[in-house]
């Protein structure tokens, strides 16, 4: 019997390729509770965990707590998405990849 997570995995497997090459580069993460941070790819694991340094809040009035805050770990769970840099995703192999993984490999 397979799970959610084992369904998902080629898939977390694709991004996290591409967040790999990614790392150094600047990322804002939106989270689930719509707070968003603005910091530079430290690292990023296979279950799309995501370290950020030199973090600031892009909401500030918002969040005035997180100004002191530098780096920070985001589990992968509670992301609602990533934007990331123009010049950082080959849009065409991204593209083929996401058509092999729906024929099914």
């Amino acid at each position: 019997m397979s799970t959610h997570l084992d369904l998902l995995s080629p898939l977390l497997q694709l991004f996290f390729s591409y967040f790999k090459e990614l790392v150094g580069k600047e990322v804002t993460v939106e989270l689930k509770n719509d707070l968003a941070i603005r910091g530079t790819l430290h690292s990023v694991d296979q279950y799309l965990n995501i370290k950020l340094e030199n973090i600031r809040v892009v909401d500030q009035d918002k969040y005035p707590h997180m100004l002191s805050v530098r780096n920070c770990f985001i589990r992968g769970s509670v992301v609602r998405y990533v934007q990331l840099p123009p010049d950082g995703v080959d849009i065409d192999i991204l593209h083929d990849a996401t058509r092999r993984e729906a024929r099914g490999g």
